[in-house]
């Protein structure tokens, strides 16, 4: 369409829905069903909309707003990523919207799909949503972006590499002596490289695939609970596993609270580890991977004003280092 504004009712048209459905896929994304949400983003994508609200405050250099979406903001590791991009925001007077995909963190997120199209803000942070192509691409066309710890061609990304991170862990046990561990995760709602997935991958790279048993547990404060339950409730593995690894520190100190609560010692009779090097986990002595969320979280925001400044600029992906932090609950395996 040339020659006027693109203006909602056009998108409407196009959609073949009425004004009131435009407005709601743009400002309540989650109430409308996906395939009408996806009609009516789509139609804003071939028509080149851009709400009026943005079109001027992009001729006054933008609005002064940027948004964060980011999946269980409930975690601990949401706090100390989100507390890096406010730390470096500072008071520069740009405003932070945050949105919680806890649930609704599948691929086609109708809250990161509306985003680019409503023009509400100058610039995205996604803090770990994964994303179709559909996403993606509406991304990089409409909206600077910065990712972490998912990834997207096109996209920079910062974050780090949970194989290798997994591999650690399986190198720590494996000096200790443990040749059969739990991995413990908590159910995914979607399939891709996840950090947990490849955390896995890394333990079964050291280990052996066969020496790694994963056991999907539901999403909660009962996860690392549930994981023992299931282990030593199955004769074959009690007799073979002398470590549980958890997909996150929480899930590890379920473990070790269940473990010892069985009256089972902890390293004496199972090494824990956990992931991520939350605050808990030093008070708790608990063996686990320290990710450097507060720095990702600051680097985003860098890399993120560079392309506010400059769309065409040169923003490369960044990897930052994971570190295992021994502590009390991994220890030799008895004789």
């Amino acid at each position: 369409m040339t020659g006027r504004e693109v203006t909602i009712y056009d998108v409407a048209q196009r959609a073949q829905v009425s004004i009131s459905t435009v407005s709601l896929a743009l400002n309540q994304p989650g109430r409308v069903k996906q395939p009408t949400l996806d009609r009516v983003l789509t139609a804003a994508d071939e028509l080149g909309f851009i709400p009026k609200v943005r079109a001027v405050m992009q001729a006054r250099r933008g609005l002064g707003r940027i948004a964060a979406v980011a999946p269980f903001s409930s975690y601990p590791s949401f706090s100390r990523r989100l507390a890096g991009v406010m730390a470096e925001l500072g008071d520069s007077g740009t405003q932070l919207l945050v949105s919680d995909c806890e649930d609704i963190a599948v691929a086609d997120s109708p809250v990161l799909a509306s985003i680019p199209v409503r023009g509400h803000v100058d610039g995205l942070l996604n803090l770990g949503v994964p994303m179709d192509e559909k996403i993606g691409e509406r991304l990089k066309n409409r909206l600077p972006t910065i990712l972490l710890d998912v990834r997207y061609p096109g996209l920079p990304t910062i974050g780090v590499d949970f194989r290798e991170g997994g591999r650690q862990i399986g190198r720590h046990l494996h000096e200790f002596g443990h040749r059969s561990i739990i991995f413990v995760k908590e159910v995914e709602r979607y399939q891709f490289d996840s950090p947990p997935n490849l955390t896995l991958a890394g333990l079964r790279d050291v280990l052996g695939i066969e020496a790694v048993h994963e056991v999907i547990v539901a999403r909660g404060t009962n996860a690392g609970r549930e994981g023992v339950a299931a282990v030593l409730g199955d004769a074959d593995l009690a007799g073979l596993v002398t470590a549980f690894v958890g997909s996150r520190d929480l899930v590890a100190i379920g473990a070790a609270t269940e473990l010892r609560r069985r009256g089972l010692d902890v390293p004496g009779d199972f090494s824990v580890v956990g992931v991520d090097d939350d605050p808990v986990a030093e008070a708790l002595g608990l063996t686990t991977l320290r990710h450097p969320y507060e720095e990702s979280g600051r680097l985003a925001v860098r890399a993120l004003r560079t392309l506010l400044e400059d769309p065409a600029a040169p923003v490369g992906d960044q990897r930052l280092g994971l570190e295992l932090i021994p502590r009390e609950t991994t220890a030799p395996v008895s004789p």
